[in-house]
């Protein structure tokens, strides 16, 4: 196969979409991949723009620099989904089975900004806000999700929505070479708010890190959204003495007082 042959579009705007992922997650400027993977800083430029495909001998090279395989992840090895799934998913709209065959019209209410609570790893009876964008990707047939506003930015993540319907429940799953990160929600509320619970890796002392769940909620940042009432809306970690304080602790609680998640005691 000639290294010069480009991708076909869905490929190829698929790559682009890995490629920004990340460049973000590792905080490097277009300019310092382009180095890194040996390319001109333009051709980098119109292949992520849309405006010239990536070509076989393009992606190897930025592969090599970011050391990582963007063609697996095209072909939806990201969730484990099998590459014929994916393609099928990409022709039809619709999310491959592993994500629960949704389709956009059946999923596009819960598009939109979240602001995402939950308790502070650092502060005790701090509260740790952020926001959540969910969103439909038109080149992989899949809800993403990506976080930001967070005051640790190094540890934003960024990932998959899966909505089976035989659970009910709506699942953020971040898969980065393996190492995984999870969010189980609860189908939203009538005002729209999501509960349930997040199991990740905490940082400890030195390179220590340890498995932890804890409860989570979302709130959707809309005009008419609850997150309208709240007298004002603060990202970052929130002391006992802030004044958003009292009303985070208040949604963030409804999680265990309205049993959307259980932790069970040992």
């Amino acid at each position: 196969m000639p290294t010069e042959q480009p991708l076909n579009t869905d490929e190829s705007r698929a790559v682009a979409t890995r490629v920004r992922e990340e460049i973000a997650r590792k905080r490097w400027s277009r300019q310092q991949l382009a180095d890194q993977a040996r390319i001109s800083i333009s051709t980098l430029e119109k292949a992520l723009s849309g405006r010239r495909p990536f070509t076989l001998a393009t992606t190897v090279r930025i592969e090599q620099a970011l050391g990582m395989s963007l063609r697996a992840n095209v072909s939806g090895s990201l969730s484990g989904v099998h590459p014929g799934k994916a393609a099928a998913g990409q022709v039809t709209g619709v999310a491959p089975d592993e994500l629960g065959n949704y389709s956009r019209s059946a999923v596009a209410w819960i598009e939109g900004a979240y602001l995402t609570l939950r308790p502070s790893f650092g502060e005790p009876g701090a509260i740790y806000a952020y926001r959540t964008e969910i969103g439909w990707d038109d080149a992989t047939s899949i809800l993403r999700f990506r976080e930001s506003d967070r005051l640790d930015a190094a540890f934003t993540q960024f990932g998959q929505v899966s909505m089976p319907n035989q659970s009910g429940h709506i699942y953020l799953v971040t898969n980065r070479h393996g190492q995984y990160r999870l969010i189980v929600a609860s189908r939203p509320t009538i005002t729209g708010e999501m509960f349930g619970i997040l199991t990740t890796l905490q940082a400890g002392r030195g390179s220590q890190l340890t498995p932890v769940s804890t409860p989570i909620a979302l709130v959707p940042l809309k005009p008419q959204g609850p997150a309208a009432a709240l007298n004002e809306i603060a990202f970052g970690r929130i002391g006992r003495g802030h004044a958003c304080h009292g009303t985070y602790a208040q949604i963030l609680r409804r999680a265990m007082d309205e049993h959307f998640a259980l932790l069970l005691p040992t």
